[in-house]
């Protein structure tokens, strides 16, 4: 299984992201601590780590490593409802709902 360590506000990650489940790969996402300074090594983000242990660091090292995987109808329906949603990610509509379910500071 894939290993993607990231960070849910960084638009790296979210890229990373949207281009395995484009791909239909599975992948487990761990979180990192916010800033560099506080990750083990001053890790970079995103990572992604392979079943061998085989890391690739940054979007253009895992966008050519993902590119060795097939496309099939699943990538392009994945893209089409991307694209699709662009006015919401725009409006930062997960943020607002996340701010109202757990406002800033007031985190369980």
């Amino acid at each position: 299984m894939l290993t993607l360590y990231q960070a849910e506000w960084c638009p790296f990650s979210s890229a990373v992201r949207e281009r395995l489940t484009e791909l239909s790969l599975d992948f487990v996402a761990r979180q990192v601590a916010p800033y560099q300074e506080d990750r083990p090594g001053e890790m970079e983000i995103p990572v992604l780590e392979t079943e061998d242990g085989e890391r690739h660091t940054g979007t253009r090292e895992i966008f050519a490593y993902l590119s060795r995987f097939d496309e099939d109808a699943g990538t392009v329906a994945h893209r089409k409802r991307y694209v699709e949603h662009a006015p919401a990610r725009q409006r930062d509509v997960s943020g607002t709902i996340l701010e109202r379910a757990t406002p800033a500071g007031h985190a369980p």
